[in-house]
C-alpha cells in the first residue's frame, strides 16, 4: 500500500509542476499584451501555447504528465489598432498587436490553478493516509 500512495504523490507532484509551467507561460502572455514591434509593420509579441504528454516513469512504473512543448501560436491572427503616431504603424496607420485575448488567458489560468489545487489536494490526502497507517502500526 505504501508504494501506491507514494506513486500517487509523485503523479500529483508532476501535475503540479506542469500546471506551474502553464501558469508561467500564461503570465508571460499577459505581461506582453501590449508588446508591439519596433519598426513599421513589424510583428508584435506572439502568444505562447503549451501542450502536455504522458510519459512513463520506468522507475515507478506509472505515467506522469510532462510538458511536451511550448510554442508560438501561429494560428491566431494579430489584432490591428489604429495609431498612426506609433513607431510600428504601417502605411495605413495600423499597429499589429499581440494575438492574445486577456479573457482566454484568464480562463486558462483559472483552469490551471484549479488543476494545481486538485493535485495538491491529492498529495495532502495521500500524506494523511500514510500518517494514519503509521498511527495504526504503533
Amino acid at each position: 500500500m505504501g508504494s501506491e500512495v507514494l506513486n500517487a504523490m509523485m503523479i500529483s507532484a508532476s501535475g503540479m509542476r506542469t500546471q506551474g509551467t502553464r501558469i508561467r507561460v500564461i503570465s508571460e502572455n499577459v505581461a506582453n499584451a501590449n508588446t508591439t514591434g519596433d519598426t513599421p509593420g513589424a510583428d508584435p509579441y506572439r502568444r505562447q501555447t503549451i501542450s502536455f504528454k504522458n510519459e512513463l516513469d520506468k522507475e515507478l512504473g506509472v505515467n506522469r504528465v510532462q510538458v511536451d512543448e511550448i510554442q508560438q501560436d501561429m494560428e491566431t491572427p494579430f489584432h490591428l489598432r489604429y495609431d498612426p503616431s506609433h513607431p510600428a504603424s504601417n502605411d495605413e496607420g495600423y499597429v499589429k498587436m499581440p494575438n492574445m485575448n486577456a479573457m482566454v488567458e484568464m480562463m486558462d489560468v483559472r483552469e490551471a490553478q484549479r488543476s494545481y489545487e486538485a493535485n495538491l489536494g491529492m498529495i495532502q490526502q495521500s500524506r494523511d493516509i500514510l500518517q494514519r497507517t503509521i498511527d495504526l502500526l504503533r
